[in-house]
Order: structure tokens, then sequence, then C-alpha cells
């Protein structure tokens, strides 16, 4: 198994504001599936994510990736385990904004052991042009884009996305799901995406819905759309 989540509890809070935010998560996701972890505000899927990403830890279970555990990882280990397996796309861009768009996207490239040709990259993401501007002389939908720059040209094998197209409009919306779907077609990478919307779940390989903490929802999507055909 690629990847594999076993008992996964989180909670936040002391005594009686205590509150039980993940309570024992169990999944498993094959390589280069296109998984979408579907839920409300407060079901627990974007901690999950950032515990699948080493960037919260679990208070009990664990996550192995190709058999490595991420509990087993000191620091300096986990750092590695983020370099080598993941690609990171937030809602909110988080560019370097004294940085041209080609030098942000080179920022992801220095932390790859065999990272992905910045230029050739730049071409399928339609940014060549824009690669001497700063992220403010572009559109969100562009910033989104250079954001998925960074993050593909490490070639990580998870690409964990966080409601990646929750601050755009619906067609820009459209466009980046479309390059995130192309991306995972191209290069076999395995996408893990948080989203609250409905329709997003149509495109994926894998729906987990949760709530409340816990998965209510697990199964192989056996009629797949295309990005074009989703409607919100």
């Amino acid at each position: 198994m690629f990847l594999e989540l076993s008992q996964i509890k989180r909670a936040f809070g002391e005594g009686e504001s205590r509150v039980e935010v993940l309570k024992g998560i169990d999944l498993q996701i094959e390589k280069g599936e296109f998984c979408v972890l579907l839920g409300p505000s407060g079901s627990g899927k974007s901690t999950l994510l950032n515990i699948i990403g080493g960037i919260d830890t679990a208070d009990s279970g664990y996550i192995s990736i190709n058999g490595e555990k991420t509990a087993d990882m000191n620091e300096k280990a986990l750092t590695k385990y983020r370099r080598k397996h993941l690609g990171y796309i937030f809602q909110m861009y988080n560019l370097i904004p004294n940085l041209n768009i080609k030098e942000n996207v080179e920022v992801g490239a220095y932390l790859s052991d065999s990272p992905l040709e910045v230029d050739e990259l730049l071409k399928t993401l339609g940014l060549y042009e824009h690669r001497h501007k700063l992220p403010n002389q572009l559109s969100g939908g562009q910033q989104q884009r250079t954001a998925i720059g960074r993050a593909l040209v490490k070639n990580p094998d998870i690409l964990l996305c966080d409601e990646p197209t929750g601050a755009l409009d619906y067609k820009t919306s459209k466009e980046i799901l479309a390059l995130i779907n192309d991306v995972h077609n191209k290069y076999g990478t395995t996408v893990v995406m948080v989203t609250h919307n409905d329709a997003i779940k149509n495109m994926a390989d894998r729906v987990v819905s949760l709530r409340d903490g816990m998965i209510r929802k697990n199964y192989l999507n056996e009629t797949k759309l295309t990005v074009d055909e989703l409607e919100w």
C-alpha cells in the first residue's frame, strides 16, 4: 500500500474545552490515485491533510508512505520526508512577493533531488510569457498556477491540495482543476485534495467523505466526470 493511515486521532484544547477533531481515521490510498477529502467546515479534513503532510502531528496512530512511518522520524528525517515525497498547494498562494514567477517556481526545484525542468513546466502552466513578472502583477488564477508550479517542480510523489480553488471564481476554478488533473494524468502523481465543494468529488478516483472527525463514506468513483462536465 502506497499511503496508509491507521487509527489517526487528533484533539485540540484541554479539559472542558478539549475538542476531538479526528476520531480514529483508517485510510489507504493507492499510488497514482486522485483522492478527494470531502466535508463541511469542522469535519477534520484540513487537519487530516496537515497530518499527512507532516505540518501537524497525530496524537495517536500512524501514517506510512511506501512503508516509511512518520511517527518513527525525528525532525530532520521528517523534513527530508516532506522534501522527498510531498508538494503542497494551499488556498492562499504563499508566493514570495519580491521574487518573479520563475524564481518562485525555482524555490521548489532547489528542494528536490530530481526536479522537473522549470521552463518546460512554466510553458505547461501557461506562465512562460509571465516568468519575469512579480506575483502582484498577475491575476489570482495565474498566482495559483505559480503555486502549483512551485509544488510540481519538486516532482513529488504526493500532491496535497487544501481548497486550491477556494479563493477563485468559477471559470478560474475549473481551469485550475483541469490543470491539476492534467498533472495527475501526465506525471502519475498521487493527488489528495481537500474540498467542501461536493461537485469536485465527481472527478476523483477515490472519494472520502468526513463528518465530525470520522470517515462516513470511502468509495471508488466508477463514473468519473471530466472537469468540463462538473457543475456547481
